[in-house]
């Protein structure tokens, strides 16, 4: 993966991505999926199923297409300086890109829980917005099936792309009768993995992976099982994660919350508190080990 040099002035982009995850035989996987090689946003990188947030995510007839009112999906998520229906956009754009990117629609129907996703995909190609889609199937998107987990907004000095984002990371497990897979078009390839199965490849070689996937990897990999990750998601409001990024011998540091030199002196998820650019890959200072201290 190479280095981004440029500073970036551009404001942050919403945006929203959903940790897909299932229990398997053994143990905790993650749903990772590769991006198109030619994406001009981590091409070629595997990542969480997400994108950024639309003007038409907020004009979603939300009384009528959301489970939960605005303003527990709001408290949820603990942004102040944001407005209720703004909260319910990003919980919308979640479920959309979830939908558009692996198939998985996280909705019921209309005094029903089943639902016809192939349906709702072969409408979706045919061009009907994903807010037409619900309107016309009479679908209501299950916000409770998604729990904030963390806030990662990208600094000014970004290590992997020349754009900034406001990414709210959701986790999840599919719903029972649905199968996660990648869309062909803006990501070619997925699989689902342990997540230390997933950074002991990527420290191999074998996939891509950008800081805030190879941390949340991390952070993932100290719970066994589903149940585990979504009762820590609900038992605390999601940490705001800022990277600090500096320049230390010719190469890229990039501190997170509870490092020395990061502005935020208490540590918000387990892991390193720093990765190291090192043979275009990040990697924390004591080795491969050390992700999961």
């Amino acid at each position: 993966m190479e280095l981004n040099l440029e500073i970036v002035t551009t404001p942050v982009r919403p945006a929203a991505t959903v940790v897909m995850l299932r229990d398997a035989p053994a143990g905790l996987e993650v749903f990772l999926m590769k991006r198109h090689s030619l994406s001009d946003v981590l091409g070629g990188a595997y990542v969480f199923p997400g994108g950024k947030v639309d003007a038409l995510d907020d004009e979603l007839d939300m009384a009528a297409h959301l489970d939960q009112p605005l303003q527990v999906l709001h408290a949820g998520l603990n942004e102040a300086d944001i407005s209720e229906r703004t909260a319910g956009g990003l919980y919308v754009a979640a479920l959309r890109e979830a939908f558009e990117e692996s198939g998985v629609l996280f909705a019921q129907g209309a005094g029903s829980p089943d639902i016809d996703a192939a349906r709702a995909a072969a409408l979706l190609r045919e061009g009907h917005g994903f807010n037409a889609v619900l309107a016309q199937m009479g679908l209501r998107l299950q916000t409770r099936s998604i729990v904030p987990w963390s806030r990662w907004i990208t600094p000014t000095a970004p290590s992997v792309t020349n754009k900034r984002f406001d990414t709210r990371f959701f986790v999840s497990v599919v719903p029972a009768g649905q199968v996660a897979i990648h869309d062909d078009h803006e990501t070619t390839e997925s699989i689902w993995l342990e997540p230390r199965t997933a950074l002991q490849q990527y420290w191999d070689g074998q996939i891509a992976l950008a800081p805030p996937q190879i941390m949340s990897l991390a952070h993932l990999s100290h719970h066994a099982s589903v149940q585990s990750v979504l009762m820590q998601a609900r038992s605390r409001l999601p940490p705001v994660i800022q990277p600090e990024p500096f320049d230390q011998d010719g190469g890229r540091v990039i501190c997170y919350p509870g490092d020395a030199r990061h502005s935020v002196r208490e540590p918000v998820m387990p892991g390193p508190t720093r990765l190291y650019y090192r043979n275009k890959r990040f990697e924390p200072l004591g080795g491969f080990d050390s992700l999961f201290a």
